[in-house]
Parts: C-alpha cells; sequence; structure tokens
C-alpha cells in the first residue's frame, strides 16, 4: 500500500510564476521546460542507492516525455545538503533552471521507504503547491518514483499524469514463421515485466478494464477465437460469453460493465455488446461486411470501428446501443484499429496508403486529420490516459522482420522505442494506477 500525505509544505495560494511555466504545444516545435533535479537527499545511510534510483527515474520520466529538458548536474553550482535546507535560488537562476525538484528518501530498519519532494518555480524563488510525502514498501520505489515524476509533469504542463501506468501488451518471441505470443504487463516505461500467459495458444488484442484489474483479449486455445478476461494480479481468467461462434476484437465499456466486440456469422462480422454481468448480448451492427474494432467513447454513448461496407476499410460512428452507423473517414487510404482519446476529442488510427503505413488522428467528425508516424508497417495505436501520447507497434520488413513497441506524441514530435524483453506487439495503456 502507498500512503501519501500533503501536509509538510504550505500551499501557495496564487503563484503567477505557474501559469508562465506551464506548457501548451498543439504541433510545430517543442521547447522543453529546464529542470534541476540536484541528489535527492538520504536521509537514512540505508538510503542512498534508493535515493540515486528514484531521482534516475524521475529524470527520465520528465526528459522522456519530450516536454522537459534536465540541467546536467555538472553544471550545478550548489546541491542540496538536507532536504528543509534554504534554497539557493540565485545559483539555480545561473544554471537557467525554470524549476527545482528536492526530494528525500529515508528506509526503516522493516523496508518501509518514506519519500518526500518539493517542487520550486526558481524565477519566483516560491514553491509549486504543496510537497508530497509517500510511504510504501521499499519493493514499490518505482512506483513511487513514477508519482513523483506525474506530480511535477501535471503541475509544470497544466496536464493529466501518465507515468505511473501500465501496458498490457503481445510478448513475441522465435522466427517469424514459428513466432510463439504471450500474454504481458510492464510498467509504461518498459520496466517489470511480467508473462499472464504461456505461449502453448495464440493471444491477441489485449485490452484493460477501466480500474486496470482485469484484461480482455483474444485467444485460440479452444481452436479458433474467443474472448476471455483475466485477472492481471490472480491470473484466473474466464470466457467472456458462449456466443457460438468466433469472437474477438474485445473492449470494455468506460463503465466496466459491458463490453463490445465481433462476432463472425458465415460471411459476415458484425458488433455486439455484452452485459458481464447478466451475459445479455445486443447486436450493434447488421451489414453484409467485416465490421471491428470497436473503441467506445469516453462517455460511453458512441462506439467508433472499422468496416468494409462501403467498399473499403473506413472509419464509422455508432450509439453505444446500436443504430444508424455514420462514416467518419473520408482521405485516401484505407484507415483501421480506432482509438477514442481519453480526451474525448481526438480519435487514434491506423491508415494504409500507397504501400505503407500510418499512425494519425483526426477530430471525432473525421476532420483536421494529421498522420504522426510513417513506416512499413505502424499499427495498433493506444493512448496515454491523458491523451498526450500514443504507443503503438512497428514491424520491420524482410524475411527476419518483427514488431516493436514506439511511442509519439500528439504532436508527432518525441519518437521513443520502448524496450522490451523480446519483441512486442499490440500494446494497450491502463490509466493512472490508484
Amino acid at each position: 500500500m502507498i500512503r501519501i500525505l500533503t501536509a509538510f509544505c504550505f500551499l501557495i495560494a496564487a503563484v503567477p510564476a505557474l501559469a508562465q511555466t506551464r506548457l501548451t504545444v498543439t504541433e510545430g516545435t517543442i521547447q522543453p521546460i529546464p529542470v534541476a533535479l540536484p541528489a535527492f537527499v538520504a536521509e537514512t545511510p540505508n538510503a542512498e542507492g534508493l535515493a540515486q534510483e528514484i531521482r534516475d527515474v524521475v529524470a527520465a520520466d520528465l526528459t522522456g516525455s519530450g516536454l522537459f529538458r534536465e540541467i546536467p548536474r555538472e553544471a550545478h553550482i550548489s546541491g542540496i545538503s538536507a532536504f528543509e535546507a534554504p534554497i539557493q535560488f540565485q545559483d539555480w537562476r545561473i544554471v537557467n533552471a525554470t524549476a527545482l525538484v528536492t526530494a528525500s528518501v529515508s528506509l526503516s530498519e522493516d523496508n518501509q521507504m518514506v519519500v518526500k519532494f518539493r517542487l520550486f518555480d526558481v524565477a519566483a524563488q516560491q514553491a509549486l503547491g504543496k510537497g508530497l510525502q509517500f510511504v510504501a514498501p521499499q519493493g514499490a520505489w518505482r512506483r513511487i518514483a513514477h508519482k513523483v515524476a506525474d506530480s511535477i509533469y501535471s503541475r509544470l504542463t497544466g496536464e493529466g499524469p501518465y507515468f505511473d501506468t501500465r501496458v498490457v501488451f503481445i510478448s513475441e518471441e522465435g522466427p517469424k514463421d514459428a513466432r510463439r505470443k504471450r500474454l504481458a504487463i510492464m510498467d509504461y516505461d518498459g520496466a517489470n515485466v511480467r508473462y499472464l500467459t504461456g505461449a502453448d495458444a495464440i493471444v491477441i488484442a489485449p485490452r484493460f478494464s477501466p480500474n486496470a484489474k482485469e484484461v480482455i483479449y483474444t485467444s485460440y486455445e479452444t481452436g479458433f477465437p474467443r474472448v476471455f478476461v483475466m485477472n492481471v494480479d490472480t491470473g484466473q481468467k474466464r470466457e467472456v460469453t458462449e456466443l457460438p461462434n468466433m469472437t474477438f476484437a474485445p473492449r470494455f465499456a468506460p463503465d466496466g460493465r459491458s463490453i463490445v466486440l465481433s462476432q463472425t456469422k458465415g460471411v459476415n462480422t458484425d458488433l455486439y455488446k455484452v452485459t458481464i454481468a447478466t451475459g445479455e448480448v445486443t447486436q450493434l451492427t447488421n451489414s453484409a461486411a467485416i465490421e471491428t474494432a470497436p473503441s467506445f467513447s469516453p462517455d460511453g454513448t458512441q462506439i467508433v470501428f472499422e468496416s468494409d461496407r462501403g467498399g473499403g476499410q473506413q472509419l464509422y460512428l455508432t450509439p453505444a446501443d446500436g443504430g444508424e452507423a455514420t462514416r467518419i473517414s473520408f482521405g485516401d487510404g484505407r484507415y483501421g484499429t480506432p482509438v477514442w482519446s481519453p480526451r474525448g476529442d481526438k480519435i487514434a488510427f491506423t491508415k494504409i496508403l500507397g504501400g505503407e503505413f500510418y499512425i494519425g488522428v483526426m477530430d471525432v467528425d473525421g476532420s483536421n486529420e494529421r498522420l504522426l508516424t510513417r513506416s512499413f508497417l505502424d499499427e495498433g495505436p493506444t493512448w496515454s490516459p491523458n491523451g498526450r501520447v500514443i504507443m503503438f507497434f512497428r514491424e520491420t520488413a524482410g524475411v527476419n522482420g518483427a514488431p516493436n513497441l514506439y511511442t509519439v506524441d500528439v504532436t508527432g514530435l518525441n519518437l521513443r522505442k520502448v524496450p522490451t524483453p523480446f519483441f512486442a506487439s499490440d500494446p494497450a495503456w491502463s490509466g493512472v494506477i490508484e
């Protein structure tokens, strides 16, 4: 359990400099905020290594977002000798730091960890908001680091957090013509990988429940595609529905009470909604087409999906309880794997045009389409919980081609590879962990 205390530092009621340091970027060049992260103070002798590790993860989170630039340690004029020591703001202004982070770490004999941190506006010589104190077992140190980074990120950008999150994905091993696939889960940055299934059956398209405690996915363990739900902590799983035909491409509704999936009957594939508690099934679409890859709007009132009902692969919206579908994609090429942004204002998608694949975003009505990436094969976008970053997988060409995970800012900047032990595909991002 992680406990958060906020009482040790007073709250600045109104800090004019805070508005100056917040960052709003929609496109073009990002000018990262310069942040100083001096060594975190070890308040007990056994916490020195832990303090360094936590500081390094905080720095990696912030700089990895593309919105922050760390002031090099060798440029620092002074350090922080004690957590409560007065701040020498002039020393940090000289090195052009906009923000300063100070923190301390202590560790008890029973491995209980206490982490305190404060954030300062260097120009205004004031604290930005309350300091925070986290109390948790030592084994939770990476989560604490992510929470510290989340707080800094949100205070300086005005956007929601996303570092203390997890990603479920398909881990792939072996040659291309005999790839072994396992369901896996990890921290958003590739740390703490854990495998949820073995390699005895193909698994695809995992998606988190709204509370991030369960994963819904498609498995071929029965010989043909069926949808299962697994508790990520216990490993217990169950088949979602007893629909008689192939079921796949599942996704939870925002309230977690129902799911939407595709079911194939003969040559047709339509969308169905299943109420989890009762097993009640509602058919949402009915056309002589393949309709799949559904994704709910954040308010649960609409579903975006891909369909070839118009003769080519395009994106459509339909009411969440079924009804007339409206096409929203009208650009050149084919469109697939749509995913609604948590903010509700954008839809991410895969586009195929001229023999290449793209990850793009568009407004909910299909306007303002922008392509963020381009390669031999980019596919499967998933949003960070604050709607700022998109993760996807990119596969290389050729007989030895293999997939890896990448992230890109919604502006199309800051493309970064996510480290995984093996090849990886089909990522799905959780919400911020409670």
